[in-house]
């Protein structure tokens, strides 16, 4: 199996490589003009400026920009009065720099207080850093670390970020980063590709290769996504970072959407630094792989199907992504019309000839030597979960020599039913109190490849509508996720 070496060591600065989160809690008492406690420190630990100064003039009235200045102020006399390294940190980078593996400095704080301590550890030591000031959002968005990897010309996946705090942590596992945590105040949980030590004294360079090769996604593997966005994720708070979360969490390699409500699919890409295709209001494919060609129209309309040719490593797989109309919805004509197989089959026309067009441009595409996956959510159940019912839609695709991705890897639609509408709705919305019909209506179908796992994923526990906008899973439907194996 190949895995990226060890590309670059991108540290967080205050309260991991200098014994700043002390300084900076100070500050905030300071300013605040009382103590601190727990509660307190989702706002202060590894926030930038501004979002502590909003939260204490929410809290006291008093403007946020005088709040910023007297911040900023505090902290900065306090830096200067005294920089301490904390334990370990300038023999690991010094010893990174022996090996000849770049780091780069990665802060919420401004660029005035990260130039202080870059003179006291010796600026030379980073070939890159970036702070609040040099990306329009800051941590726990990716963005400073996404940022920090352009600049270094590196692979997120192929790099270990040292974080002090659960900020940092988000932001860095967001951005496709290994994770080494070493908390500096608040604890950190364990978690996958996250490794929590209590210093630096004993981290070398060959422990950070061994961290990142447990984080590190195969190359001989594809990670394909379906997910109806749901409006872009607009009914939930904080959308954006929750589906960057999702992607990092999942490590999935290719992403196709729908549902993206015009920006989403750039605001994904932009964000991943990934390539990206979009196709009118409602489609696009995002991809941590290059693409290569696009297909279909680009103007399609809200409902159709839109392609892109990948090229992963030596191989290349088409990908296509599609929304079929979800009008009439043939499990409500079941469970509450009681129409019979054949009504509805015979109301899936509309569907069908969506289906039929989606394919027919597979093919004009199509190279034989090419793999091609179709995913999307097709507001129809399969015929092969409903022995009843011969649904006419996943019937057509499996005629064209595509394979249902997900019944290859649960045969038993009884014990996998791989429902993936819908997460949040239990009860038909209409108040009657009759319950939701759960279906897979979301599928990743393929040809010419081999799967190695199929899954469907919703993250957290979402609380059912109408009560959605905290959720931690910002869509209606779940995901469904396919690991294809790349070798011939």
């Amino acid at each position: 199996m190949t895995q990226l070496p060890l590309q670059a060591v991108l540290f967080d600065m205050d309260g991991t490589l200098v014994d700043t989160e002390r300084l900076w809690w100070e500050a905030v008492e300071h300013v605040a003009g009382r103590a601190l406690t727990q509660a307190d420190e989702a706002e202060v630990l590894g926030r930038p400026v501004e979002h502590t100064a909003d939260w204490l003039a929410a809290a006291t009235g008093a403007p946020a920009a005088d709040l910023a200045d007297a911040l900023h102020r505090e902290f900065a006399d306090r830096v200067r009065a005294g920089i301490v390294p904390r334990p370990g940190a300038l023999d690991l980078l010094d010893a990174l720099a022996r090996d000849g593996i770049p780091t780069a400095l990665v802060t919420a704080s401004p660029r005035t207080v990260a130039d202080t301590v870059l003179e006291a550890l010796g600026a030379s030591r980073f070939a890159v850093s970036v702070t609040a000031d040099d990306t329009d959002r800051t941590k726990p968005a990716p963005d400073p670390y996404l940022a920090a990897c352009r600049a270094l010309g590196v692979d997120p996946r192929a790099c270990v970020a040292v974080e002090d705090t659960r900020t940092g942590v988000s932001s860095a596992e967001a951005a496709g980063c290994a994770v080494l945590a070493v908390p500096s105040l608040a604890p950190i949980e364990p978690a996958a590709g996250r490794t929590v030590l209590a210093s630096l004294e004993e981290v070398t360079p060959e422990r950070l290769r061994s961290l990142r090769k447990a984080h590190a996604l195969p190359t001989d593997e594809l990670r394909v996504m379906s997910w109806n966005l749901w409006h872009g994720g607009t009914k939930v708070r904080d959308h954006l970072a929750k589906q960057l979360k999702v992607i990092a969490e999942t490590g999935v390699d290719v992403v196709g959407l729908q549902e993206t409500h015009g920006t989403a699919t750039q605001e994904l890409a932009d964000a991943l630094g990934w390539y990206h295709h979009r196709a009118g209001e409602n489609l696009g494919v995002i991809s941590r792989h290059p693409i290569t060609a696009r297909f279909g129209d680009p103007d399609v309309g809200f409902y159709g199907a839109a392609g892109v040719r990948i090229e992963a490593g030596d191989r290349q797989v088409d990908l296509w992504t599609a929304h079929l109309d979800y009008t009439p919805y043939g499990p409500y004509e079941s469970a509450f019309d009681g129409l019979d197989a054949a009504e509805l089959i015979a109301h899936e026309q509309v569907r069908l000839a969506q289906m039929r067009d989606t394919l027919h441009r597979i093919e004009e595409t199509a190279d034989p030597a090419v793999p091609v996956v179709l995913v999307g959510d097709f507001n129809s159940p399969s015929h092969l979960d409903r022995p009843d019912v011969e649904w006419p839609v996943t019937k057509a695709a499996e005629e064209a020599g595509l394979r249902d991705s997900y019944r290859e890897a649960h045969p038993d639609p009884i014990a996998h039913p791989g429902h993936t509408w819908s997460p949040i709705h239990a009860l038909h919305e209409d108040g009657s109190g009759r319950l939701e019909p759960q279906d897979r209506i979301d599928f990743v179908l393929h040809r010419g490849l081999r799967v190695l796992d199929s899954e469907t994923y919703v993250s957290g526990h979402p609380s059912p509508w109408p009560d959605v906008e905290h959720n931690e899973w910002p869509s209606d439907h779940a995901a469904v996720i396919t690991t294809f194996s790349l070798c011939e």
